[in-house]
């Protein structure tokens, strides 16, 4: 049960404060870890495409070995002092795991340099959560990279480390975190990444694959509350859940252009190389700046509905375990 509220108080704090610029974050001393793995490891294997690959698998193994490893390590200590210290290290780490405030923070600086009529400064801001091209956008494809962002992230960075945390608190959280930041760092089809990050890549698309739906599901539920149009947004997730090179991204972004009447996705600049990809969801109107609020709200309905899903699974195991 300790860490059934530690993950209720970690969500509290993650809405109430978000990521406070300039604390230290694990996140990024994963993110110094991999990089310094990387560098490592590639000067020990040899760079043909299977001594690269057999490089990623060392890697991702090291990665989530330390990223859960260390936390399960300082939570047991702080038991063995007080169960209650270790309930408010384990909170502090299920706030650091998750991104619902920062998400919606970090998506309507985007909106606001757009109201301010600032396409130069809604570009910059859109680079800081996006990982493709940002300076060919234009005003549509702007609003619309951000709403893709909110929508995929709302699994990413919400339900599934919920679900970890469900599973296994917070050294699961941090398991999760870990092998989502790889994906982010070396999940690409162009070199030095796409052997390296092959194993990484693969990893990412299995640990998602069942959050992610479970993250589309709640959000149809969340546009129901909304009062959306949740027979156009199971209809546009029935249709377009699998257009995308990932089996998952586009599981939430189908349901929010749908809930949302928009169309998403299409081609996208990745490092300088253009990349043809299918739109999802139908042009039933022109993508706008209300739209990146429009899906900070659904974010926030599904994230508290996944927080209640996800609290009573675990209050329901340790019930039947006890």
């Amino acid at each position: 049960m300790w860490s059934l509220w530690a993950m209720v108080i970690g969500f509290g704090l993650d809405l109430l404060l978000g990521d406070p610029q300039g604390w230290p974050h694990p996140v990024a001393a994963i993110g110094r870890l991999i990089a310094a793995l990387e560098r490592g490891l590639r000067r020990i294997f040899p760079a043909t495409p299977g001594g690269e690959r057999a490089a990623g698998g060392v890697l991702w193994l090291l990665t989530v070995l330390t990223a859960a490893g260390v936390p399960a390590l300082a939570l047991w200590l702080c038991h063995r002092v007080s169960p209650w210290l270790r309930l408010a290290a384990e909170s502090v780490m299920c706030w650091q795991i998750l991104a619902v405030k920062s998400l919606r923070v970090e998506s309507m600086k985007v909106h606001d340099a757009l109201a301010a009529e600032d396409v130069e400064g809604a570009r910059r801001a859109v680079s800081m959560i996006v990982g493709r091209d940002t300076r060919r956008l234009d005003r549509a494809g702007i609003c619309r990279a951000a709403v893709e962002t909110v929508a995929e992230n709302t699994s990413d960075g919400v339900v599934a480390p919920l679900v970890f945390l469900a599973l296994g608190g917070a050294p699961l959280g941090f398991f999760y975190k870990a092998v989502n930041t790889m994906d982010s760092m070396l999940g690409y089809i162009e070199p030095p990444y796409r052997d390296l990050g092959y194993i990484p890549a693969k990893a990412d698309d299995a640990v998602n694959y069942l959050p992610a739906r479970l993250s589309a599901l709640l959000m149809l539920a969340a546009g129901d509350l909304l009062g959306m149009d949740v027979g156009r947004g199971w209809r546009i997730f029935r249709r377009d859940r699998y257009r995308h090179a990932s089996p998952n991204s586009a599981q939430t972004e189908s349901v929010c252009a749908g809930l949302l009447g928009l169309e998403l996705a299409g081609d996208a600049w990745y490092h300088g190389v253009l990349h043809r990809k299918p739109a999802i969801g139908d042009p039933v109107r022109a993508v706008e700046r209300a739209d990146i609020p429009r899906a900070c709200r659904l974010l926030y309905v599904t994230a508290a509905l996944a927080l209640a899903v996800c609290a009573l699974a675990r209050w329901a195991a340790v019930r039947c375990l006890l």
